[in-house]
């Protein structure tokens, strides 16, 4: 008798922590808006489909280049703790060519100076031309040619805020996700080493 107490004490007590951690899942994702769910959604998904070629899946780097520059559209999408937070980046000139901070396309082509679409592995830390920057890996047919073209993460004076104070929009890359200087020291820490970026024209507002 004492021994099938313990056996119902037990159950329950395994039912309370079960019952407990759902709510505090949805307690922490009824906190993000909108917009961050649907960021999150995008992540997500994207991890399903590459998972097996990353080495980290707890951030997802989601480009969002269906907005214009000079709006955060940068999202490190956390799906450990469901948030997300956003920064500046630029786009190619070649997929910018009239240079108004809207990107009309996307191209794979060596000589572009294109921004590319699709799924993206982050290597390692290497210094370049703009000092510390993050080699990236194409993983679809739309980006095969990323280590060819020497498409990288990397900071540029022309990708912060204050170009948005004086121009209204970020400067150009040649291809490459260039970020703000204090910007891209987060994505050197949180989003290199073999975590996924994915890039496309969403347009989540």
């Amino acid at each position: 008798m004492k021994r099938d107490r313990r056996d119902v004490l037990k159950g329950a007590g395994l039912a309370a922590l079960a019952a407990a951690l759902p709510t505090r899942v949805f307690a922490q994702a009824a906190t993000a808006s909108e917009r961050d769910r649907r960021i999150l959604s995008v992540a997500k998904d994207r991890l399903e489909q590459y998972r097996g070629s990353l080495w980290r899946t707890d951030l997802v780097g989601v480009a969002d280049f269906g907005l214009p520059s000079s709006m955060p559209r940068f999202h490190f999408a956390d799906l450990e703790k469901g948030e997300v937070r956003s920064f500046l980046v630029a786009h190619g000139k070649g997929s910018d060519p009239e240079h108004d901070g809207m990107l009309k396309w996307f191209s794979n082509e060596p000589n572009s100076l294109a921004t590319s679409r699709g799924a993206y592995i982050t290597y390692e830390w290497y210094y370049g031309k703009y000092g510390t920057s993050i080699r990236l890996g194409g993983m679809d047919a739309d980006n095969s040619n990323v280590l060819n073209r020497a498409i990288v993460l990397h900071p540029a004076w022309y990708a912060n805020a204050s170009a948005i104070e004086k121009w209204g929009k970020l400067g150009r890359s040649d291809g490459c996700f260039a970020m703000g200087d204090a910007d891209f020291n987060e994505a050197l820490w949180h989003l290199s080493g073999g975590r996924l970026i994915f890039a496309d024209r969403l347009g989540i507002y």
